[in-house]
């Protein structure tokens, strides 16, 4: 496979953010007076949007309750949960050996970039990376598919040239309609059914396979 630039979502694909989310949202259902579902319930809303994840889980597309429920996620998230966190096994080599092969590497993830930002400081990968892309705070970029847009541009990019590497279906959603070739990771929180489904090209089971597969 020829590509000199590798984008790589957050959530599932560098770290395993599952305890802090699910905590999270936990935390809002449970302000906003309903019972919340148990932890092992909520790998769903890994990935996905937040507010997409509140409209099901709430049965509601009321922005006011949407906007309540985000409000108390965030309330937690960015004190205690953005670090409930912690990085998958290998991500550490394997990013070394993608930069060591001279690759460009962006992060591009729905979660919202001043977030994104502090869990890439936190977890000392800054050094692996060009830039950290994300979504705004008012939900402007969330869908993978504009987040990968705004970066070709962003960056001056050919889709050609460009790997997205995520866990869900909406990074090979987002990576086909940009034109942009597609690793699925199977050590996240999709399937691998999921992610040929929507379009993965290649599908890696552990991190040091995304390597491989690039090198």
């Amino acid at each position: 496979m020829y590509a000199s630039v590798i984008l790589f979502d957050l959530d599932g694909t560098l770290t395993d953010p599952k305890l802090g989310i699910t905590r999270c949202i936990q935390f809002a259902i449970s302000e906003l007076g309903h019972s919340p579902p148990d932890a092992d319930k909520l790998d769903w809303c890994i990935g996905p949007p937040i507010k997409d994840s509140f409209s099901q889980l709430l049965n509601t597309s009321e922005e006011t309750v949407l906007a309540q429920a985000i409000s108390l996620y965030r309330h937690r998230f960015a004190t205690i949960g953005l670090f409930e966190n912690s990085l998958y096994p290998q991500i550490v080599e394997t990013l070394e050996a993608i930069q060591l092969a001279g690759y460009q590497t962006f992060v591009a993830t729905s979660k919202p970039h001043i977030y994104a930002t502090s869990i890439i400081d936190h977890f000392r990968l800054s050094s692996f990376f060009n830039h950290v892309y994300g979504s705004e705070l008012d939900g402007t970029r969330s869908v993978k598919s504009d987040l990968i847009n705004y970066i070709l541009l962003a960056e001056n990019l050919d889709p050609t040239n460009v790997v997205m590497v995520g866990d869900r279906s909406h990074d090979m959603i987002g990576a086909k309609h940009n034109g942009v070739t597609a690793i699925g990771v199977t050590y996240g929180y999709g399937t691998e059914e999921e992610l040929t489904t929507y379009g993965a090209d290649l599908i890696a089971r552990t991190p040091d396979e995304i390597a491989r597969l690039l090198i």
